[in-house]
């Protein structure tokens, strides 16, 4: 059976935490870039002392400075870069492990040589997002999946935007993607909310068991 790498972004809490590693979450996001959902260093350093070794920790950068990311790595954390970092940036900053973030225009038709210039990010995993009106992520809106579909086959894909429990074992039965990433999908009034966190996770689940 394939398993999908479920990872939830924006924790702020190590009540948060708690909640989705009981859930069965592969990784947990924590924001660093500006947002109602930025974590400051000693909520990482709670979260991380409570995390199990098989949960990857993931910082969420957009546009950092090398510092930052380097601070991130000393506490155990893989960078995402969610801006416009180039790739000798990530290359130097992350080393040998990063996420990169491409966005996706909903009314754009890609082809295959429109993620050519995915190649320079040498030793990224991709995730791939909806662009809504300039942001970063975060928008909670789907993008056409059968745009990465074909290259799924090809290297490992997380799939981001408007996933939900109702819409994420599509996504995992069409795509099969390397992982899944979830932030406002598993959120009531912008906390998360442990019952669609397991929800999710179990829609997950059960899209793998087909495979």
């Amino acid at each position: 059976m394939t398993r999908t790498r479920i990872k939830v972004c924006g924790i702020t809490s190590v009540a948060e935490a708690r909640s989705v590693i009981d859930a069965g979450v592969d990784a947990i996001g924590m924001i660093f870039a500006e947002s109602s959902r930025k974590v400051d260093l000693e909520t990482v350093l709670e979260i991380s002392a409570i995390a199990p070794a098989w949960v990857t920790l993931v910082g969420v950068f957009v546009n950092p400075t090398s510092a930052a990311v380097e601070n991130a790595h000393l506490h155990g954390l893989i960078p995402q870069f969610s801006g416009s970092e180039m790739p000798e940036f990530c290359e130097q900053a992350a080393g040998l492990r990063y996420l990169k973030v491409f966005h996706i225009q909903p009314d754009v038709q890609y082809h295959a040589v429109d993620f050519a210039e995915l190649d320079a990010y040498a030793h990224a995993t991709f995730m791939f997002d909806t662009s809504v009106g300039g942001k970063s992520g975060g928008t909670g809106v789907a993008f056409d999946w059968g745009v990465v579909k074909e290259l799924s086959r090809m290297r490992p894909v997380i799939v981001a935007g408007g996933l939900t429990p109702e819409n994420v074992g599509a996504c995992v039965r069409h795509v099969r993607p390397f992982g899944v990433d979830v932030r406002s999908g598993v959120e009531t009034n912008g906390v998360k909310d442990e019952a669609k966190v397991r929800a999710f996770v179990r829609a997950v689940r059960e899209a793998d068991a087909e495979a």
